[in-house]
This record gives structure tokens, C-alpha cells and sequence, in this order.
């Protein structure tokens, strides 16, 4: 138009982040500014150090101008930018992958880790259980041995770390085999508890503990070596959870035996955990906290209905309903 015209050129208008360049037929800048500079050669599209660069021959030496050149690293730079925006949302995806997946791995990883701590420390517990009974009978029979005599004091030391020996075995059995179920047979419970009460005897003697006793007949269909586990483990622990020179009170009414001591008690919000295997409600007097889910697991099998009151400092009842 300007050439037609024989009027000056007016500036072109352009957004800013394109500069144009007017070449004349020399080769020449005439007009405006070449950001990057090049050989040209013919027009086309094409890219120098970043920028694209578009070379069009439209002027047809109108004017002396024979190429109009616009430069621009815009398109550079909107890649750069969705470059570096991909890249934020792949290292963020990255970084919330793994805190995901962390908190999954402990949601997942935390029942297993509080079963090995369960297990690490029942082993601990059973080993120390383990320690008492095998030193005294160590004691005992040193003694025996190098007084070449035996006095009925020793005697009873060997007998009471036996039985707390067998008691640990007999629970450990249990747990190893009580997916097979026995046949039951037809028991006297006040038999059973009887056989019970003079097994512990002597461990009650050893504390001065007196058992104070009122058994009634009641018959019921139960394998006899888990009616002695479901006993032996309610009067061992009264025994152990007792003082010395206390008393511990059985009775057995219209098929309900109850075992009463005045030992150290159950604090009320540790009542419903003491039945969960691996769980004791205290760290006196040792123990490895499987007697009392025995206990519950047998009264389950065999439909006992089994209740329990306790008061800290001043003792502890079970009550288990035969049906």
C-alpha cells in the first residue's frame, strides 16, 4: 500500500514478544531489528538458537524491502514453562506417591510389628517363667547332692518348681495343639477342683496362704486334662497375685465355681484386655500372659459363661457358670 500509495511506511504492529525485521534486496536491516542474526537465504520457517524465526518474501522488493523477518522465543518459552510445570507434577505425584505409600506400609506393617513385639516379649516372659523354677530345682538338688541326704524341705522345693515347670508345659502344649479337639467325658467338677487344689498345696504353703473350700457334686461333660488347665490357671494365679499369710476362697454351687482371692486386683479398664492371649494386666510376679486367654478359650468351646470382679489393693474374683 505504501509503495502504491508512494506514502511512508508506518510501523507495523506486532505483540511484544515478536520483533520484525525489514531486509532490503542487499541483505540489509532497514527497518527494525534482528535478534539473532542469520544467513538468509530463502523464506521459509526454521529455528536459529532458540528463536523461530519466519522469513517471508510477500514485499516482492516493493520498496526495496525484499524479506520481512519476525523472531520470537515465545513458543521456547511456553515449552520451558510446561516443561518445568510437567516436572513439578511429576516430582509432586512423586512425593505424595511416597508419603501414601509410606502411611500404608505402617497401617499395613503395624499389626505385624505389634505381633513380633508380642512375641519378643512372651518369649522374654516365658524365658524368665522359665528361670525360677529350673534355678530352685538347680539349688535343690546341688544341695541334695552334695549333702549326700535329702530333707523334706528339699524335697518340696523339687516338687513345687516341677509342677511350675509342667504348668508352663501344660500351657504351652495348649497353645501348640488347641485347633485339636478332644472328647469330653463325663466329670465330676468338684473332683476335678479337689485334684486341683491339693496340686497346689504346696506352692500355697510355700506363702502361707490358706485355701478355704466348699465344693458341691456337678456333673459336666468336659476332657479332664482342660478342666485341670482351666483350674490349675485360676489357682495359680490367685497364688501368685496374693500375699503372703492371705486366703483364697473356693466354692462350687448349682454348677457355679468361684475362686476369690485378696491378692493385688485388676485395675477396671485392663478387666476387658486380661483374656486377649499375650496381654497381662500387671508386670508383678511374673507370668507370660497366656493363662487367662486359656481360660477364656476353654470356657468358649465348652459354652462356661465366665465373670469376673476386681477391686485393686483388694482382690479378685472368677466366676464360671457351667451350663
Amino acid at each position: 500500500m505504501a509503495h502504491m500509495k508512494e506514502t511512508k511506511l508506518k510501523e507495523s504492529i506486532v505483540p511484544d514478544e515478536i520483533k520484525l525485521a525489514l531486509i532490503d534486496t542487499k541483505g540489509k536491516v532497514v527497518d527494525g531489528k534482528l535478534i539473532e542474526p542469520f544467513t538468509l537465504n530463502s523464506p521459509g520457517y526454521f529455528e536459529v538458537k532458540g528463536y523461530n524465526v519466519f522469513v517471508s518474501d510477500a514485499p516482492k522488493e516493493h520498496l526495496g524491502i525484499a524479506y520481512v523477518v519476525a523472531q520470537s522465543n515465545s513458543l521456547l518459552m511456553e515449552l520451558k514453562t510446561l516443561q518445568n510445570t510437567v516436572l513439578k507434577v511429576i516430582i509432586g505425584s512423586s512425593i505424595l506417591m511416597a508419603i501414601i505409600a509410606w502411611i500404608l506400609s505402617k497401617l499395613f506393617m503395624k499389626p505385624i510389628s505389634q505381633k513380633v513385639e508380642q512375641i519378643e516379649r512372651f518369649i522374654n516372659d516365658v524365658t524368665h517363667e522359665l528361670n525360677t523354677p529350673i534355678t530352685a530345682l538347680t539349688m535343690a538338688t546341688s544341695q541334695a547332692l552334695k549333702q549326700e541326704s535329702y530333707t523334706q524341705k528339699t524335697l518340696k522345693n523339687i516338687s513345687i518348681s516341677t509342677k511350675q515347670l509342667y504348668d508352663i508345659y501344660r500351657s504351652l502344649t495348649y497353645l501348640n495343639f488347641s485347633s485339636s479337639k478332644e472328647e469330653g467325658s463325663v466329670i465330676n467338677i468338684a473332683e476335678s477342683a479337689q485334684k486341683s487344689i491339693v496340686y497346689y498345696q504346696p506352692l500355697c504353703e510355700s506363702k502361707r496362704i490358706t485355701m478355704d473350700t466348699e465344693l458341691e457334686k456337678y456333673i459336666f461333660t468336659i476332657p479332664e486334662a482342660q478342666l485341670q488347665l482351666l483350674f490349675g490357671n485360676l489357682i495359680g494365679n490367685a497364688i501368685k497375685y496374693s500375699p503372703r499369710g492371705s486366703t483364697i476362697t473356693l466354692w462350687l454351687k448349682e454348677g457355679v465355681f468361684s475362686i476369690k482371692d485378696e491378692g493385688i486386683g485388676i485395675e477396671h479398664e485392663k478387666q476387658k484386655e486380661i483374656f486377649k492371649r499375650f496381654k497381662r494386666a500387671t508386670k508383678y510376679s511374673g507370668g507370660f500372659g497366656v493363662g487367662l486367654s486359656i481360660v477364656k478359650s476353654i470356657c468358649d468351646e465348652y459354652g462356661i459363661k465366665i465373670e469376673l470382679d476386681s477391686v485393686p489393693n483388694k482382690g479378685t474374683e472368677f466366676r464360671l457358670q457351667f451350663p
